[in-house]
């Protein structure tokens, strides 16, 4: 078993920048892929973006490449999701997920990932 805890979410203006943490409990951290996701109520999944187990390659939503960064501290079994330029449409509770699978479609599908947080509440205003 893995337990994942989101933290840093808020409110913050349009233009801001926030910086969300997912600490992982319970089985090795380093064995896991590690996604973002995120949903707003009434609709889907998004997915977000995702990072390799080492940390050394990443993936994202085309709606976040270049704005979002997710970075990997093994050490203090924590993944971070680095928002900037946030804009009201990144409004949405945030999932981290932990994964055992490697095929980049699968990921960004959603699919293999195990263990999910609670979300935590992310709202850009205009």
């Amino acid at each position: 078993q893995v337990q994942l805890v989101e933290s840093g979410g808020g409110l913050v203006q349009a233009g801001g920048s926030l910086r969300l943490s997912c600490a992982a409990s319970g089985r090795t951290f380093s064995n896991y892929t590690m996604g973002w996701f995120r949903q707003v109520p009434g609709k889907e999944r998004e997915f977000v973006g995702f990072i390799s187990m080492s940390g050394g390659t990443t993936n994202y939503a085309d709606s976040v490449k270049g704005r979002f960064t997710i970075s990997r501290d093994n050490a203090n079994n924590t993944v971070y999701l680095q928002m900037n330029s946030l804009k009201p449409e990144d409004t949405a509770v945030y999932y981290c997920a932990a994964s055992n699978e490697w095929r980049a479609s699968r990921l960004r599908a959603g699919y293999g990932y195990d263990y999910w947080g609670q979300g935590t509440q992310v709202t850009v205003s205009s």
